[in-house]
């Protein structure tokens, strides 16, 4: 925080500048923890906790940095814009400071920040760059920053779609799936259920961690949400009986591919904890809402809330289900 009062934006180092547009376009809190020398414990979105965790610990504490830097407006984060932002204050200029999907973020960007200073953007360059964090199964985040006009700061259809950013740089985050979870998708590939993971992560997360959990092959291939899209309702169908890895995908297109799958004959659970979540929850057989960070639409559309928020949990509910089924038909046939 020394260093934002005593330079500019642009003379901070590389990560300082990503990670401070992380605290900023940011809609999580941090509580101090209750255990002493234990980090502080985070609320909201998982993946904003992590900025803000991975920025305390280089010193940028979002209230010393929001004081030198403050909001002026905010672009809440949206699937469909898969992107959020703020607008603040830094000294006399507004600065638009944005973070989410890099295809999305190099669409508002003219210019790069590269080894040798600011240059003409090099999209090639990042979008080779970005499927190679993926892999591994790193959830990617792109970064920018840049001047802005106070008249562009007061209109949302003109923060909604900047075109003179500068682009920051990439960043990585894993966030490992709960112990016990690539057990539970086993038991139910034995039990005749097949587990089918939606996203909006890159190709290559998905495709990384599906196979960590054994949900499917990497060769196997991913759908994203824009080949989706081209494909006509009876092409999707014959598409769902043999992908089980969908990317990039909006929330509309969830509704499409849960659809899909019943128009097949099959029978569909659903889980989801977002407002957009809501309709794929509703038409699904049995809807799965988020107990802990479902939104309370979410949690009305659906037709069972899961309090712990684990997948785990619902294959023991399935086991316990059938068990209950299985004693009933066998006592009324009895």
């Amino acid at each position: 925080v020394h260093e934002i009062r005593e330079r500019s934006f642009w003379e901070l180092p590389p990560v300082a500048r990503v990670l401070l547009t992380g605290v900023l376009a940011n809609e999580a809190t941090l509580a101090p923890s209750s255990q002493a020398g234990q980090e502080p414990e985070g609320i909201g979105d998982p993946t904003d906790v992590a900025l803000l965790v991975a920025g305390a610990r280089i010193g940028l504490i979002r209230e010393e940095v929001e004081s030198l830097y403050p909001t002026v407006a905010v672009v809440p984060f949206e699937p469909e814009r898969r992107f959020d932002a703020v607008a603040a204050r830094v000294g006399d200029e507004l600065y638009l400071f944005a973070k989410g999907a890099p295809e999305r973020i190099l669409e508002m960007c003219s210019t790069w920040a590269s080894p040798t200073g600011i240059a003409p953007l090099d999209a090639d360059h990042i979008l080779t760059a970005a499927p190679e964090l993926a892999a591994p199964g790193l959830r990617v985040l792109g970064f920018a920053a840049g001047p802005i006009t106070s008249e562009a700061a007061e209109r949302l259809e003109e923060l909604l779609a900047p075109r003179s950013l500068t682009f920051l740089g990439l960043v990585g985050l894993w966030d490992p799936p709960r112990p016990g979870v690539r057990e539970a998708i086993a038991e139910c590939r034995a039990a005749g259920i097949r587990v089918v993971m939606i996203t909006g992560d890159h190709a290559a997360t998905a495709a990384a961690i599906a196979e960590h959990l054994g949900i499917a092959k990497r060769e196997s291939g991913v759908l994203t949400g824009r080949e989706l899209q081209r494909l006509s309702d009876q092409e999707l169908r014959e598409v769902v009986q043999r992908v089980s890895v969908y990317a990039r995908v909006e929330p509309e297109q969830k509704l499409r591919i849960v659809r899909a799958l019943q128009a097949n004959g099959e029978t569909v659970a659903v889980t989801g904890d977002g407002v957009n979540d809501a309709p794929a929850l509703r038409a699904a057989e049995i809807g799965v809402a988020m107990g802990k960070s479902g939104t309370d639409v979410a949690r009305e559309a659906a037709d069972i809330v899961l309090t712990d928020d684990n997948f785990v949990t619902i294959v023991a509910a399935v086991e316990e289900g059938r068990g209950a089924f299985d004693n009933l038909r066998k006592a009324t046939f009895f």
